[in-house]
């Protein structure tokens, strides 16, 4: 919980906090031969599993709702890169500040994978 102390503020917020546990990279990537992804993930953990398992809609769909996000927009790139689609995963790239990615998609799954545990 948050109360404000100065004089100009005429609120208190209250915060819950949603449990995230840690995992190791070997962990996640266990978790993709279940049937459903671990439930205390995060929103992009959860659309790189779904892209492990062939879903490539469903990870699509979870970049595509906070576009102009950078690790959103770094997400939607990879994704056109696993569709084949260049050139939109160019702009991707761009609006995420990010390099193109010059590995594999496999090294490039990985790498973002691990920046988000």
């Amino acid at each position: 919980m948050f109360i404000c102390f100065f004089a100009t503020c005429h609120f208190i917020i209250t915060v819950t906090p949603t449990t995230i546990y840690l995992m190791t990279y070997e962990q996640f990537t266990d978790s993709v031969s279940q049937s459903a992804p671990p439930d205390n993930i995060s929103i992009l953990l959860k659309a790189l599993w779904y892209d492990a398992k062939g879903d490539w809609e469903a990870a699509h769909n979870i970049a595509q709702s906070s576009e102009g996000t950078r690790a959103y927009d770094h997400l939607h790139a990879y994704l056109h890169r696993v569709e084949g689609d260049t050139f939109n995963a160019g702009y991707w790239y761009r609006r995420a500040g990010v390099e193109v990615f010059k590995g594999s998609l496999k090294e490039e799954w990985k790498s973002i994978v691990q920046s988000l545990l």
